[in-house]
């Protein structure tokens, strides 16, 4: 196990000897505080855009489903014919320059795994860039927009905000509850309270302090020839390499447990990079991935390579309250 995979498994089972890290976590804990009260006070530049801005994120280390949540809210927003975009850092993405477009084509390494997901399977508008403001900037230079949804960026406070989602694993939830680095926190646990919404992953329903939401299984894809499958193509018992390179591989390998296969699991770190040598497992068996990685596979899949299409479902509650935030944000003319 990787010194990460390992310092993130101490996180969220709240290891003793993460005491060692606590004069760190006070320091970190200072300078984000301060950040937060610049923004806060007007003492910090910040960009506000013509249109609404959405903030997806979470305060964690680790994967919350923020990217099903987007393609949720894309769809959502397109079926009331609101004209949506999406700005995103790109993690991992090498670009010839920022503020970058992405396209469908584009191969993973320039655009990043998750806008290429994004773009992909919505077709949305969206525009990659460390500078949040300078990505929206270069959105609506060209676009003619509504709402602008920003994957990630709680804690960038240079891009202004009129909503934050914030997504919280419910099983995992903020682990042993402190900050970088003794934690798994990129902010303080109170700094859910100043957020919109909060919205917990894997949640039966919805909490007394936020609204739940499932990631639901709808079909195979195969890498190479697009197909889709029910997710009746395997038996049950069928047995199959399992490959997650996500924040919490862990919840992709039960979603397979749930499906009644017999995943044998290949945990990656997130937003690994793949090769066939890579991928070239012991014994011969189908392989199934998330989408996440698949747009880095597709050029040199085999045959019996699929991936999980997974949809975001959150409750009636909060699809109503979202409603009515959109309603305040966008009125009638």
């Amino acid at each position: 196990m990787a010194l990460a995979d390992r310092l993130l498994a101490a996180w969220y089972a709240g290891h003793p000897a993460l005491a060692l890290l606590r004069p760190l976590e006070v320091l970190y804990r200072r300078v984000v505080m301060r950040k937060r009260a610049r923004f806060l006070n007007g003492e910090s530049p910040s960009y506000r855009a013509p249109v609404p801005v959405v903030v997806v994120g979470n305060i964690t280390v680790g994967g919350t489903g923020k990217t099903p949540m987007i393609l949720w809210l894309i769809e959502h927003c397109r079926r009331q014919d609101i004209k949506v975009g999406v700005v995103s850092r790109g993690y991992g993405a090498k670009p010839p320059h920022y503020p970058w477009r992405v396209s469908a084509n584009q191969p993973a390494e320039q655009a990043g795994d998750e806008p290429l997901l994004i773009v992909q399977r919505t077709g949305v508008p969206l525009v990659i860039d460390p500078d949040r403001a300078g990505a929206v900037q270069a959105l609506l230079a060209s676009e003619r927009l509504d709402l602008i949804l920003c994957d990630d960026g709680m804690q960038h406070y240079r891009l202004a905000r009129d909503l934050e989602l914030v997504l919280i694993d419910a099983a995992r939830g903020l682990g042993n509850g402190r900050c970088l680095p003794a934690g798994p926190l990129r902010e303080p646990s109170e700094r859910l309270q100043e957020a919109d919404a909060v919205l917990y992953n894997g949640a039966d329903g919805d909490r007394a302090d936020g609204f739940g939401f499932q990631l639901q299984p709808s079909a195979l894809v195969n890498l190479r020839s697009g197909e889709r499958r029910g997710l009746d193509h395997f038996p049950p018992g069928q047995r199959l390499h399992a490959v997650a390179g996500i924040g919490n591989p862990q919840r992709f390998f039960n979603t397979l447990l749930r499906l009644n296969w017999q995943p044998v699991p290949h945990p990656f770190a997130d937003h690994a990079q793949f090769s066939a040598q890579s991928l070239a497992f012991s014994p011969a068996l189908p392989l199934v991935m998330t989408e996440k990685d698949a747009v880095k596979c597709r050029a040199f899949a085999a045959d019996d390579w699929w991936y999980l299409a997974v949809e975001a479902q959150p409750t009636p509650a909060f699809t109503a309250w979202f409603d009515s935030q959109l309603q305040r944000l966008l009125p009638k003319p």
